[in-house]
């Protein structure tokens, strides 16, 4: 596909494997996405715009950041960038932080838990986890299905032992 100057926000939707409405949300949520608008009032989206709203999509979909992560995460790049859409405009510019104190600052990512795979209805995709920014034990582990897995550990742990006696005594009367 050729590029074009703008893009209408179906044309846009349709590059980017997106709903409309999907896109006019995020429009609300998002400071950094701020189309144009034709004379006649529609939204349009330029090659840049573009761009942004696919990282969005990458955040939210792919890495599983929720509306609110995604945004510090989009922002904090766009800022990287020198984006003229980075930020409003009457946002001061933050101080400079030691590289310890920008560690500390630093929201950290929940560790990734890994749930049986579940198909899809059909023509859908699997939902991934979201990545919360909270500790595994805030952000609600099953305790239960913790005490679980480690009551079936112990029974393999049994029955990987009882094979080994098993195993010795049949080498013994060999």
């Amino acid at each position: 596909m050729a590029k074009k100057l703008y893009y209408k926000i179906g044309e846009a939707c349709k590059r980017l494997s997106i709903q409309p409405y999907v896109l006019r949300y995020w429009e609300t949520e998002f400071p950094a996405l701020k189309p144009d608008k034709s004379r006649s009032g529609q939204r349009v989206y330029t090659e840049a715009d573009l761009t942004v709203i696919g990282r969005i999509k990458e955040l939210l979909y792919d890495e599983g950041y929720t509306i609110a992560g995604a945004k510090k995460k989009l922002e904090a790049e766009l800022a990287e960038q020198g984006s003229p859409k980075s930020a409003p405009a009457e946002a001061a510019p933050e101080p400079e932080k030691p590289p310890a104190a920008e560690a500390a600052a630093a929201p950290a990512k929940a560790p990734k838990r890994r749930a049986p795979a579940a198909k899809p209805a059909a023509g859908r995709k699997a939902k991934k986890p979201r990545k919360t920014g909270k500790p595994a034990a805030a952000a609600g582990v099953d305790t239960a299905a913790a005490k679980q897995v480690e009551m079936l550990r112990k029974g393999v742990r049994s029955a990987l032992e009882q094979a080994r006696e098993i195993l010795a005594l049949l080498d013994a009367s060999s």
